[in-house]
């Protein structure tokens, strides 16, 4: 199946989605198609602090359509940040939408994880990843939300991390981890293994936009069908 990303929020996520979703196809022995389309990240940025989801799903959905055009039969969005209008992207997508978040809550219910730290934007992070963890309980870092977030954001616009960001990313989950009980911590943000790859905090960290790749890997090869993951729409 032919698999479309909306990319470039950031540029270092769309970088990661690409390399990881290629490497699993090749262990499978997999031909994957593929197209990539650009969004703006500084677009993505104003409209999620603003909550503008009707102008955001706007701009995904003359994305979408391109993809479309260049014969993808589902599309993706490469940003969990980027996932705040999902429902109203849905809802006008000329493609099935498949969802990096609706796979995290049992992906960690197959962990056996009772509690889970969120890194990510401040909007992930404050509504406790949209609020669409059922099995799973979900924490945020104490203190100023809005400046963690900031941080994550510039780190996703300027595709880079130094070791002072690193550093305040790998406290905020440790802080998770010894005060609020966390069980793992998840990197909501898909920019954050800019901080995290190649690196051990001293906890359990999970990258969601693994759990994304290989689910979209699954319907690219067949494994799983598109309607079973886009509330029984196809193509």
């Amino acid at each position: 199946m032919h698999v479309g990303l909306i990319g470039g929020i950031g540029p270092a996520a769309t970088i990661v989605y690409y390399q990881r979703l290629c490497g699993l196809m090749r262990a499978r022995n997999a031909r994957l198609e593929l197209t990539i389309v650009q969004a703006d990240v500084g677009d993505l940025i104003r409209n999620n602090l603003a909550d503008e989801r009707t102008a955001q799903a706007a701009i995904y959905g003359g994305l979408i359509a391109r993809l479309k055009a260049a014969g993808a039969e589902c599309a993706a969005i490469t940003s969990l940040g980027g996932h705040f209008c999902f429902a109203e992207t849905e809802a006008l997508s000329p493609l099935p939408l498949v969802s990096a978040v609706a796979p995290l809550d049992a992906e960690f219910a197959r962990r056996g994880l009772r509690r889970v730290g969120l890194l990510g934007t401040e909007v992930v992070m404050r509504t406790r990843l949209y609020g669409q963890l059922e099995q799973t309980e979900a924490v945020a870092p104490e203190g100023d939300l809005a400046a963690l977030g900031k941080r994550y954001q510039d780190i996703a616009v300027s595709g880079a991390c130094s070791e002072a960001e690193r550093e305040i990313f790998f406290a905020a989950g440790r802080d998770m981890v010894t005060r609020q009980q966390a069980d793992a911590v998840i990197l909501a943000g898909t920019d954050l293994n800019l901080a995290f790859d190649g690196r051990d905090p001293g906890y359990e960290v999970i990258d969601a936009l693994d759990v994304h790749v290989a689910l979209l890997a699954d319907i690219a090869c067949g494994k799983v069908a598109l309607s079973d993951v886009t509330g029984g729409r196809s193509t």
